[in-house]
């Protein structure tokens, strides 16, 4: 079949939340894109997400002019609760680094972001197949896809960039890339459950059974998880057990207990960290999940990926707009000084609250003792809310 060929300035592979937030951006510069995604609209506005931002990605959102929605409908959080030992410290955001995070799914700013580019006339285009990347070390890279309608496309452009998720096609177009990897031993057993919230703010908890965390999606649905096997079957989690281990989890002295209510969605995310060397190759450039991933343990993920697309706007402003294409070399470096220190604060979040089967008693206690350092000095606590409530960008 003869392929439709036409040109842009960008071409960009993935219309989740990183994909489209650069084609925004790049709008805003006065650089023409087109975005590809192999999913349909619909279908991502129906998987679900959690989603904490970060005080700079809702700057991103508002002050580019996406939408103001998140300040309307998220939730700010001034801060978490660490509980362990059967009793809550509270880690107040505010009052140690002046910041907060905002409770915001990221089904929703992918929402925001879809409506604003339907709205600023952008060419996006969902639920194409057959997708690949051409000749990416040329002057001008190709994007190959097959449209919703059935109609092949050849797109040629100035840059492409890979921002398709962690099972990156565009990444296998890295020529002599370095892949680093750490897999862990445990996974989340994730709920969305009908009920109230059962605190104001989101629970960490560490307790000899394991690990759980506390969310919230609305004030009548919440979202709950709890460390769990790899390789745990749904199936073999009915509400009752569900709910029996949730609360012997989150049990203490101050006699907390969760508000229960009818269970509509189970899953096991899996644990692993990923981070591909360098984020650039020729006329290619990687972002969000197809350069790298992190435990959820420390909400950095859709983070990192907004602090990707910021970094590249600017890098492919200098060198479109401007000329000087000496400025995709700064791109890896940029993004990647974020990338690892999240990264560490991701490993350090996930080992100082999960269980380790082969811990011995001084490697519990050693936890305990980290967790009690943590909340009992202004210091540590103060690293994890800069860490949590995200570096500011430079």
């Amino acid at each position: 079949m003869p392929r439709t060929v036409s040109s842009t300035t960008v071409g960009i592979v993935g219309g989740g939340p990183a994909g489209l937030m650069l084609s925004h951006l790049l709008h805003v510069a006065g650089i023409e894109s087109v975005v590809i995604d192999l999913r349909t609209r619909d279908e991502i506005e129906h998987t679900h997400r959690a989603g904490i931002l970060e005080r700079d990605s809702v700057r991103l959102l508002v002050e580019s002019g996406v939408s103001d929605r998140v300040l309307r409908e998220g939730h700010e959080h001034s801060g978490i609760d660490l509980r362990f030992g059967g009793v809550s410290h509270r880690i107040d955001f505010q009052g140690l680094v002046g910041a907060s995070t905002w409770l915001y799914p990221q089904t929703d700013v992918f929402v925001d972001l879809a409506d604003a580019r339907l709205r600023d006339g952008g060419d996006v285009r969902f639920g194409v197949t057959e997708t690949s990347v051409v000749d990416v070390t040329s002057d001008r890279p190709g994007l190959l896809f097959t449209d919703a309608d059935g109609v092949a496309h050849e797109v040629r452009c100035d840059v492409l960039v890979g921002a398709d998720g962690s099972r990156s096609m565009t990444r296998l177009s890295v020529a002599g890339r370095k892949e680093y990897f750490r897999q862990y031993p445990f996974a989340w057993f994730g709920i969305l459950c009908e009920a109230p919230p059962s605190a104001p703010l989101l629970i960490y908890t560490r307790s000899d059974r394991g690990f759980a965390l506390i969310s919230q999606r609305t004030d009548r649905v919440q979202r709950m998880y709890f460390q769990c096997s790899p390789e745990e079957a749904v199936d073999d989690w009915p509400e009752d057990r569900i709910w029996s281990e949730l609360q012997a989890r989150l049990a203490g002295e101050d006699g907390f207990t969760l508000k229960e209510g009818r269970i509509f969605e189970k899953t096991v995310l899996p644990f692993r960290s990923y981070v591909c060397e360098p984020m650039r190759h020729g006329n290619l450039l990687l972002a969000g999940d197809a350069a790298h991933t992190v435990p959820p343990t420390g909400a950095k993920g859709l983070n990192l990926a907004l602090a990707d697309v910021r970094v590249l706007a600017e890098v492919l402003e200098r060198a479109l707009r401007k000329n000087d294409r000496s400025a995709l070399d700064d791109y890896t470096e940029r993004a990647l000084a974020r990338v690892w220190r999240a990264q560490h604060f991701s490993y350090w979040m996930t080992t100082m609250l999960h269980s380790i089967e082969e811990s011995s008693d001084f490697d519990v206690r050693r936890q305990l003792g980290e967790l009690d350092a943590v909340a009992g000095s202004r210091a540590g606590a103060t690293y994890l809310a800069e860490g949590y409530t995200g570096w500011p960008h430079g």
